[in-house]
């Protein structure tokens, strides 16, 4: 996963697209009851505490590691696995014939056998994909995961360790969302949660976006 972080740019200019991707989920629409105090002299912006939830969203982002711009975007009500293949079918979409490596947690949904079939469509795969809990490819979810991570597909997934969420980039950019935009945001409704963080992700592709500077190697922190 560091290696792909490190040569990201030289694989971007042969076409390959090495993705971060994750969810952001339970991003709440809050309203204050009250409006804020401004700062004045001596004294800081006083902020009221007392709000109305007007629901929640959950977001898929796709990092470009190359680039550093985020792609194709996904808001909604939910995270199912038919929103995360949704989600990966929009984002294929930008460029079909291209190469596609996904950078992702070991959650369930991002080792579907809806994912897969949707990979093997993709990529011309005519194997026998078998029967979900019963045989071959989509037997359990472990088969599935080393399908989805062969190297030799056009379209693969490169999963995080357990506990290390921090590996993937993506999480970096969600905190920049939560601090430039959700911690002080205030959203009257979940349709302008949304349209709001879809033109934060146009104003950051357009004037922030740049390649983050990893310099974990992948070594153990530890002895």
């Amino acid at each position: 996963m560091c290696t792909l972080y490190h040569q990201a740019q030289e694989l971007h200019a042969q076409g390959v697209h090495v993705i971060s991707t994750d969810e952001k989920t339970g991003i709440q629409a809050l309203e204050p009851i009250h409006p804020s105090h401004p700062m004045r002299p001596g004294r800081p912006q006083a902020v009221e505490f007392e709000y109305t939830r007007h629901g929640t969203q959950a977001l898929i982002a796709n990092f470009e590691v190359a680039t550093g711009k985020i792609l194709a975007p996904s808001i909604g009500d939910t995270r199912t696995e038919a929103d995360f293949l949704a989600h990966l079918t929009a984002t294929v979409d930008t460029d079909p014939k291209g190469e596609w490596i996904f950078i992702c947690d070991q959650l369930n949904i991002h080792q579907s056998a809806s994912l897969v079939a949707f990979v093997a469509q993709r990529c011309e795969i005519t194997t026998d994909l078998g029967r979900k809990g019963q045989d071959g490819i989509l037997k359990s979810m472990a088969s599935r995961a080393a399908f989805l991570q062969d190297p030799d597909h056009r379209i693969r997934f490169v999963y995080t360790p357990k506990h290390c969420s921090w590996l993937n980039q993506v999480e970096i950019w969600f905190g920049i969302l939560t601090r430039r935009l959700l911690k002080r945001g205030q959203f009257s409704s979940t349709e302008e949660l949304k349209a709001r963080i879809l033109e934060f992700v146009d104003f950051f592709n357009q004037t922030l976006a740049k390649p983050f500077r990893w310099t974990y190697s992948g070594k153990p922190l530890m002895a």
